[in-house]
């Protein structure tokens, strides 16, 4: 079970991140499912970069550094990958 604390919580911040960049970048106008997804995977892609590029403190146990690791990463990854999928879609629908 504490395996999985770290992934929902990339996955959580992940989605608000893909939220916040989809209502800021108006070329992400899309629904809320796709938002949701790529925000949710996003969150976890992000997270993830972040602790290999710190050296794996981002995904450790349950301490400050590891939450506040996943939250940032996970808000980071999910908004890009969120406003790069919004754009993608964006430019198709023209």
């Amino acid at each position: 079970m504490e395996a999985l604390i770290p992934i929902i919580i990339q996955v959580i911040s992940g989605i608000v991140g893909g939220g916040v960049a989809g209502n800021l970048v108006k070329q992400a106008a899309m629904s809320l499912i796709p938002k949701l997804i790529a925000g949710g995977i996003g969150g976890i892609g992000g997270a993830e970069l972040l602790s290999v590029l710190i050296g794996g403190a981002a995904t450790g146990g349950m301490d400050m550094g590891s939450i506040i690791g996943n939250v940032g990463g996970g808000l980071v990854g999910g908004g890009i990958l969120t406003s790069i999928v919004g754009m993608v879609l964006g430019a198709m629908k023209k």
